[in-house]
């Protein structure tokens, strides 16, 4: 079967197609035959050699955080009525970006059979984390509430998810492109936060912030912290623009902000199918539509990944097997 492996820290460059033999199930495990890969920003981290010690990856290894497809074998243990079905899963230390995956049988979530594989694979880690975020932040109707890097696959679902609960959203991104798909994604206002006086906008609109739900960090999300008006909640889950925004705990509690970081959203495994299944629910109702904005074919892991590091990608990108 083909499979990406990484044999040094790099650029996209350094995802290469190879070929292995096939995999054998163990114990309560399974193959999945893979239509779809995940794709994630940190990967592009880890992969460059700044995972650090909470992603202590090594080369050589096989990236990949999770499939959607159909269950091919069964291992020993393993309850043989998964097999053919369609499934979704996090992939384990043999990677995701393969044509056939093994994982732990019980790990698995069934795919509804009116959600696309495509769409399940787009809500394994962003629907989740969205819907665990919106679980701590709770936005409600006449919230103000931000979203940077709405342009990105997890933005994406929390602007519908603010929108949906009744809040005024502002959706934070870069150019036109992205900002045209989240407004018909439900945004009241939307920024283009690469260009100067960004904050003014938001602030010129709102008046202030409620929430903000802060995928990118760095600048933008400090700049952000400094709209979030007294007793407002501010998530600072994201690190694309350089770092977590961590608010100042003197300045919160002065303020009465909420302030949650991305140990908030770090689930135990029961939690995190259950997230799954929720999303893949609300997909299913139509109340979610994941923003896949661009696919590739498995040998073209690099271009993916070159992709989402350029910020050319718009939501979510897939690899299709």
């Amino acid at each position: 079967m083909r499979v990406i492996e990484i044999r040094e820290f790099g650029g996209p460059e350094v995802l290469v197609p190879v070929e292995v033999a096939d995999p054998i199930p163990g114990a309560g495990e399974v193959v999945v035959a893979v239509e779809v890969a995940d794709t994630l920003w940190l990967e592009t981290m880890v992969r460059r050699g700044n995972g650090g010690a909470a992603f202590p990856v090594r080369p050589p290894y096989r990236p990949g955080v999770g499939v959607a497809g159909t269950v091919a074998a069964v291992g020993p243990g393993a309850d043989p009525q998964w097999t053919a079905r369609r499934v979704v899963a996090r992939s384990g230390p043999t990677g995701g970006y393969v044509e056939r995956a093994v994982v732990p049988a019980e790990g698995l979530v069934t795919v509804p059979d009116d959600v696309s594989l495509r769409d399940a694979a787009a809500v394994l880690h962003d629907g989740v984390t969205a819907l665990a975020l919106a679980d701590i932040v709770k936005p409600v109707a006449g919230d103000r509430v931000l979203v940077t890097a709405a342009g990105g696959g997890l933005g994406a679902i929390l602007v519908q998810i603010a929108h949906a609960a009744g809040a005024t959203v502002v959706a934070a991104a870069r150019g036109a492109a992205k900002l045209e798909r989240l407004r018909r994604l439900g945004a009241d206002v939307v920024v283009d936060y690469s260009t100067p006086g960004w904050t003014d906008q938001v602030r010129d609109a709102t008046g202030g912030l409620d929430v903000v739900l802060d995928g990118a960090g760095g600048e933008y999300g400090r700049a952000a912290f400094d709209l979030v008006t007294a007793g407002g909640r501010f998530s600072a889950h994201g690190t694309p623009a350089g770092g977590f925004a961590v608010a100042d705990p003197d300045v919160a509690r002065a303020r009465g902000i909420t302030a949650t970081g991305i140990d908030a959203v770090q689930l135990s495994p029961e939690r995190f199918r259950g997230y799954l299944a929720r999303a893949l629910d609300e997909v299913a109702n139509g109340r979610i539509t994941p923003l896949v904005g661009q696919t590739f074919p498995l040998e073209r892991a690099a271009d993916a990944h070159a992709a989402i590091e350029n910020r050319t990608a718009v939501g979510k990108t897939l690899l299709l097997v």
